[in-house]
């Protein structure tokens, strides 16, 4: 019987396990290899990391845990959540593990406009948050492929930075090429723009079945509905990370930073959740 078991590896899961782990429960991470910024050669805008590339954070953080022994790091995916009487079950490989409470931090999945090229530089030339990107294509061109209402706020956010900000509809482009310093835009009128790089707002969706498979309430967005400890609508459940969206946030928050934060807070209403049923019911 787990303390608490965490369904995802990425900065949201790693930080709600240090903390745990800190405080001496015995906490299960399952990690499945899958990240939403599985194609980023490095992360920007994390203090004293700005530049590290993901897959050495997340080394670094697994090493950090490794001193604390309540915590277990397992490879594996998770196929199921379920409640079982007054527990919760965490099901891989087949066989399913108890445990009190379940932090959620699987993340979202990214779909692009369908152009040809666009998502083999997805993460890199490619990208989607200005506060994660914007700086390295400073003092250069930048495309925003974007027709909604969204796409004038992001291209005011990166008049500072870029030297120009072409919006440009993507159902124009036919095809995103590489250019000799960034990309080369096929417009479906046969023109071409060279930029250094383009921002895009691709339409996201939950990684894991699990919110489905618990019943979890939803916002607007598609994220999960939580408070801002990350508690979902069902008890002992917390989803955090990116997949998850308070209703003080306008949608989910898909930085680093605010993962992390993300992942202690919902790790300290575990642990509080756990201390008040200790007072309730004294051994």
């Amino acid at each position: 019987m787990y303390d608490a078991i965490i369904i995802g590896g990425g900065p949201a899961g790693l930080q709600a396990a240090l903390t745990l782990g800190r405080m001496h429960r015995r906490t299960l991470l399952l990690d499945s290899g899958a990240y939403r910024n599985g194609t980023v050669p490095h992360a920007h805008n994390l203090l004293t990391n700005d530049r590290r590339d993901p897959a050495e954070l997340r080394r670094l953080a697994r090493a950090e845990i490794a001193v604390y022994d309540t915590v277990e790091i397992q490879d594996a995916a998770a196929t199921e959540v379920a409640r079982i009487d007054s527990a919760l079950a965490v099901t891989i490989d087949g066989a399913p593990l108890r445990t009190t409470a379940v932090i959620l931090a699987t993340g979202l999945a990214d779909d692009l406009p369908p152009v040809a090229g666009l998502s083999e530089r997805w993460g890199d030339r490619v990208a989607n948050c200005p506060f994660c990107h914007g700086h390295e294509f400073a003092g250069q061109r930048v495309a925003v492929l974007n027709a909604s209402d969204h796409a004038a706020m992001l291209a005011a956010m990166l008049e500072p930075v870029a030297s120009e900000v072409l919006v440009i509809d993507p159902e124009r482009v036919r095809e995103v090429g590489d250019a000799p310093v960034g990309l080369r835009l096929h417009l479906d009128d046969g023109t071409t723009e060279e930029v250094a790089g383009a921002f895009v707002g691709p339409t996201s969706r939950q990684r894991a079945p699990f919110a489905d498979q618990l019943g979890l309430e939803r916002q607007q967005s598609g994220a999960v509905r939580v408070d801002p400890f990350g508690r979902t609508s069902v008890e002992g459940v917390y989803a955090v990370g990116d997949m998850a969206h308070p209703d003080h946030f306008p949608g989910p928050m898909a930085t680093l930073a605010s993962a992390i934060a993300s992942g202690q807070l919902a790790a300290v209403a575990v642990v509080q959740a756990d201390a008040q049923a200790r007072v309730a019911t004294p051994s």
